[in-house]
């Protein structure tokens, strides 16, 4: 019983701290690719977001100044309270 009071703190701290990852390959092209422009927004528990946010390609690739697009990145961190959505252009 007392190995069981210590653990379970253990783990409900690492349960409440940990987030998660995910990152998907949209576009991909014969483009060589050397600058990198993002655009992102963040969502907080799930319910509060920007009213007009724009996180399209072709904004995060007027951000970079990218003209030929290479490729296109979407990531999505999620935390406990908070959930980040980005996408990643890289390009010329």
């Amino acid at each position: 019983m007392k190995i069981l009071k210590s653990i379970v703190p253990f783990f409900l701290a690492l349960f409440l701290l940990g987030s998660c990852s995910l990152s998907m390959p949209m576009i991909v092209t014969d483009n060589a690719g050397e600058k990198m422009g993002t655009a992102e927004y963040s969502v907080i528990l799930g319910l509060f977001r920007p009213m007009s946010v724009d996180i399209g390609i072709a904004k995060a690739a007027k951000k970079g100044g990218i003209t030929r697009v290479a490729t296109v990145d979407q990531v999505i961190v999620s935390g406990l309270f908070k959930t980040t959505i980005k996408t990643v252009v890289t390009g010329n």
